[in-house]
């Protein structure tokens, strides 16, 4: 017979049948079939709750969340003494938003059936969301107590502890589930998290990287797995992830804000600066986004404008313990101590366990027997497990410092030895590279070189360059120098070598130094000098002489002769074991590789030593001013009458009073040089002499 329009080809099945079909049909995954089953069975028994249950199931399996909702609340309605209903209603109102009604159903689900796993899973999800985790905490023990095979319970459980920052008690929690579970992508990520956590980066990125391989393209688990990365200083792989991320997901702001870390921490200021503007473009109310914009601002030494950012961060955020931190950074700079003092103090108030704040409220006080801080960091460098390498290696530099305070020499030497050990694992130093470039330059200036390109240049009197080995007195001296009223100081400053890493060659090719300098002619030179010049007047259009202490310019002394002849160049010199005990004691910000080995630290040494005889050498008498910091504080206005005179100056009394100069200085003596003249750091090395003989051997004293 044919079929008229409209006519169904089925055939008739009984009611009981067709939804026992229907449940085999949504098991298999045929979930159109299986709703046209149920829908069969509600048009002949509307009362069928089973059905109404079953039908709401697939609709939300489908995504049509609101027609779920309002069959489940019709098999409620119909059966309401069945869990199962109530437990899967719960869970719907769940993820419509609506989380009280999901604890109000969830509740009666258990009430109805206390041993229901899923219902006390579900009911637990429901608190979690509302913030209230140790309840949720014990209704997934619950849950996995009644069923130990429930994998997304124990997975449930780790996130609860995570949140209650039981993060040891989370880990066997998450591999439980995985190992019911060992394709749970979102279990490796948890797990991952968790590791990061217990500061167990390495283990973090395995577990990230299986959840990667699950769900390839998910741009949260890309952004966790940069996140590990960062933490094991892997920063071009860490933003490469980030760059993955936002391909996928532009519009969130975590992913450019942790973009924008990383990019900060490859000195990437200007690109740092756009992501993190993007973050706030996204969130103008993200607190961390805010703090960030303010080492942004710090790094392009903008105080006043990092101190109003990490201000507004607090505003949003008054818990936020990394800007307290920052504030006292730049209030350190500014040469307000006990302010930067009081802030790093609010910021371990807030957060004990912030390794990084010890080294710097270290540097801003002198520790006393039975201080708090100091039993601090005992405590927390006791600590088996939660702490990274860095956060080890932070705090043994802060101990060292406290027990030096103290004169316990021997512990002092123990934990700087330590902290130094640590540090050497994680830094990329090539002793025999590093080495070698002092060779190159050596033989790059020799006398006929200097000879033939000397007379051009830009001849701008405005820089004066302060240089030598760090902590050798280059920050003392320029405090002198920038007190007088003719001098702004610029501290250390990273343009002339910038400028160098611009020279190209033909075709535009970028050659390295020394190697460019046979191949620059007088018009080249002067160009190079011109450019620097412009750099430094960008920071004070209308400053009469500029100082530029960073210490490495050592390297480029023969270079600065060629390019800026007026320039003048003062070199400081301290004692060769006070000043290389004096770096293997201070955990640098910025890189000084060669610092965390006593015997490298001591090769490099004599190297430099070598290098500094060479330019004395090879350029024209008192071109280089050479200062002995223990003949500056053993005789103040004598040796600063001397460097005032080079520079070209007419004296002035200021000058003595350094230390009182209101001015940022951004160094790693930022606090000694608010000190008047001292003399205790001088034959410091003395006390720690049975420790140094790596050192002394490399210096040639042993």
């Amino acid at each position: 017979m044919n079929k008229t329009a409209g006519q169904r080809n089925t055939v008739a099945i009984p009611l009981g049948e067709a939804l026992k079909l229907a449940d085999r049909r949504h098991r298999e995954g045929r979930l159109s079939e299986a709703e046209e089953l149920c829908r069969r069975v509600l048009e002949a028994r509307p009362n069928a709750h089973g059905a109404a249950h079953l039908l709401g199931v697939i609709v939300h399996q489908n995504g049509r969340l609101g027609e779920a909702i309002e069959q489940a609340q019709r098999a409620v309605e119909l059966a309401p003494d069945i869990a199962l209903y109530h437990a899967n209603l719960g869970e719907m109102y769940r993820l419509d938003g609506r989380i009280d009604d999901a604890v109000t159903t969830g509740r009666r689900a258990i009430a109805l059936d206390p041993e229901n796993a899923a219902a006390l899973s579900n009911l637990g999800i429901a608190l979690f969301d509302q913030g209230k985790f140790e309840e949720a905490l014990a209704l997934y023990d619950r849950a996995t107590a009644v069923r130990d095979d429930f994998a997304h319970a124990h997975s449930n459980r780790g996130n609860a502890l995570q949140r209650l920052k039981r993060f040891a008690e989370a880990e066997p929690a998450y591999r439980r589930a995985l190992a019911l579970q060992p394709d749970f992508a979102d279990g490796w990520n948890n797990l991952g998290t968790c590791l990061r956590e217990l500061k167990r980066a390495g283990e973090a990125e395995t577990a990230y990287r299986k959840a990667l391989a699950l769900k390839p393209d998910d741009p949260d688990m890309l952004d966790n797995l940069a996140l590990a990365l960062r933490d094991l200083d892997r920063l071009e792989e860490a933003a490469e992830l980030l760059r993955r991320a936002l391909a996928i997901g532009d519009g969130n702001d975590k992913f450019h804000f942790h973009y924008g870390n990383v990019l900060l921490d490859q000195g990437k200021v200007d690109a740092a600066a756009a992501a993190t503007e993007r973050a706030l473009s996204l969130n103008p109310n993200y607190a961390d986004a805010v703090n960030l914009m303010g080492r942004v601002a710090f790094e392009r030494g903008e105080l006043e404008s990092a101190l109003s950012y990490y201000r507004r961060a607090l505003a949003l955020k008054p818990e936020l313990a990394d800007a307290h931190n920052n504030i006292g950074n730049v209030l350190k700079e500014l040469g307000r101590l006990p302010d930067a003092k009081q802030a790093y103090l609010e910021a371990i108030r807030i957060d004990p366990a912030l390794t990084g704040v010890y080294v710097n409220l270290a540097d801003s006080k002198v520790f006393a027997p039975g201080d708090p801080h100091l039993e601090a960091m005992q405590a927390l460098a006791a600590k088996r497990d939660g702490l990274s390498k860095t956060d080890r290696l932070q705090l043994d530099f802060a101990l060292g410092k406290a027990y030096a305070d103290l004169q316990d020499y021997r512990r002092a030497f123990q934990h700087f030895a330590a902290g130094n050990a640590v540090k050497r694992t994680i830094i990329a130093y090539n002793e025999a590279t590093a080495l070698a470039l002092f060779d190159r330059i050596e033989a790059a200036f020799t006398p006929a070189l200097i000879a033939a390109k000397s007379g051009g240049g830009d001849p701008s009197p405005v820089p004066i360059f302060v240089l030598g080995m760090p902590r050798s007195g280059t920050s003392l001296v320029e405090q002198i120098i920038a007190t007088h009223p003719m001098v702004h100081g610029a501290g250390e400053l990273h343009t002339l070598n910038d400028v160098a890493r611009e020279v190209r060659g033909p075709k535009g090719r970028t050659i390295p130094y020394p190697e460019f300098v046979p191949a620059l002619d007088g018009a080249a030179l002067k160009q190079f000098g011109a450019r620097y010049v412009a750099s430094i007047r960008k920071l004070v259009p209308d400053g009469i002489r500029v100082t530029d202490k960073m210490p490495s310019n050592f390297y480029f002394a023969g270079l600065i002769h060629l390019a800026l002849p007026e320039a003048r160049i003062i070199h400081t010199v301290r004692d060769p074991a006070d000043t290389c005990l004096s770096c293997f004691t201070k955990l640098f910000s910025a890189e000084q590789n060669h610092t965390y080995d006593l015997g490298e630290l001591g090769h490099y040494y004599k190297r430099y030593e070598r290098l500094m005889a060479h330019w004395h050498r090879v350029l024209p008498p008192n071109r280089i001013l050479d200062v002995r910091y223990e003949e500056v504080v053993g005789d103040l206005e004598c040796q600063a009458r001397r460097i005032i005179a080079h520079c070209g100056l007419p004296w002035d009394d200021r000058c003595l009073s350094f230390h009182e100069t209101v001015r940022p200085v951004r160094t790693a003596s930022a606090s000694q040089v608010r000190r008047p003249i001292y003399t205790d750091a001088v034959g410091r090395w003395h006390v720690y002499e049975r420790e140094l003989g790596p050192l002394l051997g490399a210096l040639g004293r042993g």
